[in-house]
């Protein structure tokens, strides 16, 4: 287990001990020591201490501790952490989702008997919280709408997870021997940021065979079995993800993986297209709606599209917008790849709340086979972030050119993430800004603007001279928090105008900018950077959910800031 996930433990232990009413001297040696992991000892550096016995010369972290750091790192179990989880009561672990709620007003709302989520929404809506020391009004709110949001998206699964549990069930499935063909398909292979579940489609003479592999899977394991028939059965997972499986014959395969694909408006317009050509369009095939016609059948999706005169439409961009046109004129461009990335630009060290340093960053990045890395920690009015201010961004200059001036093959481009304030000013001197090779400009505070003053707020800081990028542009949490309100094209057109880029935040929660606002942004001439926002070099690779809603947005190579080499983006930054 890295360190990262070990540190991310012991701050769940801090939490669950808090809640238990522990010593606070017991809690303070977890977050302490998850915040050493995080920022004062390199990965390599725990592996060698680890191997050689030596986590007794680490300061700061009692013999306890560091047991549980061997165990951890060794097992990636720990019956302390299982424990200690399990005894903590299901009802206060569902409030800890709620955003606004910390270990300590979740014991204080246990305490007084809203220990449940159902029991403190009753609570808030008659106003009965506000008598407990903390809680007024807008906390009850805040409370409100926090439940709100865990219900509904309670059925919903990030796009990245289902993903994970589609590739691993359709693993299982092509080790079934009774299976001819088999492929993930609906809202999961069009590459969806949310979905509510997965479905697979295989080929086969023996349908029934096949749904019992399906069904009787160990892992992912089967929490229950909704449906068992012998062409089309469905599971829920243990997460409570469902997931539904279709058999059909291998003849007609091409034309099921298509229909079961979707979108729904994209299978419309194909519909409309095969009438235009004398037939009835289904997931059995196409059926001539006159005699002098004989029936259509595809084994592969590309014969399908074929018979329809249409140019093969990759899943990504079968959402029923324009992509059908575009493959009857054949004129689907070529759209960016994981192969054209030369580096990004949004990344945190552990100088903020990043997890590994500048030098482990750019050896990440490097393995990557990258050209270049942008750091752009946080500012410092994300004090929560531990954010640098004009000094410490000074002192991380420093250490980049001296990094540079080691002559690896991953150069570092330095930047900073500058908050942009309530009334849109950027809260970092701009002479020190001048000296950064790019600033990222983001919201993180005061969401609850409304929708002129939050749109002003972030046209202001585009206009800045010092700006490069805006960072995640609208400040969504998928399945977490909803976007704050904002013109979007007015906003979008600020940044042509200035000649500033818009990111595509590549956090798989984030996901931001939009793609359905890429797909028009990007005709009318709008740069794109596909960050990570990585907080850690694992994440880095995050960059290929950026790439698939890039996809999904149209954009090509051309119009991605990092694909270009280093000598442009030196140019275009007006460095040397």
């Amino acid at each position: 287990m890295d360190k990262n996930r070990i540190a991310d433990i012991f701050e769940e232990i801090a939490v669950f001990l808090e809640l238990k009413g522990e010593n606070p001297f017991k809690i303070r040696a977890y977050t302490g020591a998850a915040r050493f992991l995080q920022t004062a000892i390199s990965e390599e550096e725990l592996r060698q201490k680890v191997k050689e016995n030596d986590l007794d010369s680490v300061p700061g972290i009692g013999k306890a501790i560091r047991e549980k750091v061997s165990t951890l790192y060794e097992t990636e179990n720990l019956e302390f952490y299982d424990n200690l989880k399990e005894s903590i009561p299901q009802g206060w672990l569902d409030l800890l989702q709620i955003p606004s709620l910390g270990s300590k007003k979740v014991k204080l709302l246990a305490n007084a008997g809203f220990d449940d989520l159902e029991k403190l929404k009753k609570a808030c809506q008659e106003n009965k919280i506000s008598t407990l020391k903390g809680f007024g009004k807008k906390t009850a709110e805040n409370i409100l709408h926090g439940i709100e949001n865990l219900e509904k998206f309670s059925t919903l699964f990030l796009g990245i997870e289902a993903r994970e549990y589609a590739d691993w069930v359709k693993r299982n499935l092509e080790a079934c021997p009774e299976v001819q063909r088999v492929s993930v398909a609906g809202s999961v292979r069009r590459g969806k940021e949310v979905v509510k579940d997965v479905d697979l489609i295989v080929a086969s003479k023996e349908p029934a065979r096949v749904m019992d592999c399906f069904v009787n899977m160990v892992e992912p394991k089967v929490a229950a079995i909704t449906n068992h028939g012998e062409t089309k059965s469905s599971v829920r997972l243990e997460n409570g993800l469902q997931v539904d499986l279709r058999v059909v014959p291998l003849e007609v395969f091409g034309f099921s993986k298509l229909h079961f694909t979707g979108s729904k408006e994209h299978n419309i317009l194909l519909r409309k297209q095969a009438h235009k050509l004398g037939f009835k369009l289904s997931e059995w095939g196409m059926e001539p709606i006159d005699e002098s016609l004989s029936p259509v059948y595809a084994e592969s999706e590309e014969q399908a599209y074929e018979a329809l005169g249409i140019q093969w439409i990759e899943p990504v961009l079968r959402e029923g917008i324009h992509e059908v046109e575009m493959g009857l004129k054949r004129e689907i461009k070529d759209l960016v790849r994981w192969e054209d990335i030369q580096g990004c630009f949004h990344n945190h060290t552990t100088a903020s709340d990043g997890h590994n340093t500048l030098a482990e960053m750019r050896g990440a990045a490097e393995h990557l086979g990258w050209n270049y890395l942008g750091i752009a920690d946080h500012s410092k009015a994300s004090f929560q972030a531990n954010g640098l201010d004009e000094e410490r961004i000074l002192e991380q200059l420093n250490q980049i050119q001296s990094l540079n001036n080691e002559g690896h093959t991953c150069h570092l481009f330095s930047g900073i993430e500058c908050d942009i304030l309530k009334d849109g000013s950027l809260d970092i001197e701009e002479q020190v800004l001048n000296m950064l090779d790019y600033v990222v400009v983001s919201v993180h505070s005061r969401f609850g603007l409304d929708y002129d003053g939050m749109t002003k707020r972030i046209i202001q800081a585009l206009e800045h001279p010092e700006t490069t990028m805006l960072g995640h542009m609208s400040g969504r949490l998928l399945l977490r928090r909803d976007a704050y309100q904002i013109d979007s094209q007015k906003i979008i057109d600020c940044a042509i105008a200035n000649e500033k880029i818009i990111e595509l935040n590549a956090n798989p929660y984030r996901l931001d900018m939009d793609w359905r606002l890429w797909i028009h942004a990007q005709e009318k001439g709008l740069i794109c950077s596909i960050n990570p926002d990585a907080h850690s070099t694992k994440q880095l690779e995050y960059v290929h959910e950026g790439i698939l809603m890039a996809r999904k947005g149209y954009l090509s190579k051309d119009q991605i800031f990092n694909t270009f080499d280093r000598s442009k983006i030196k140019q275009i930054l007006g460095k040397n």
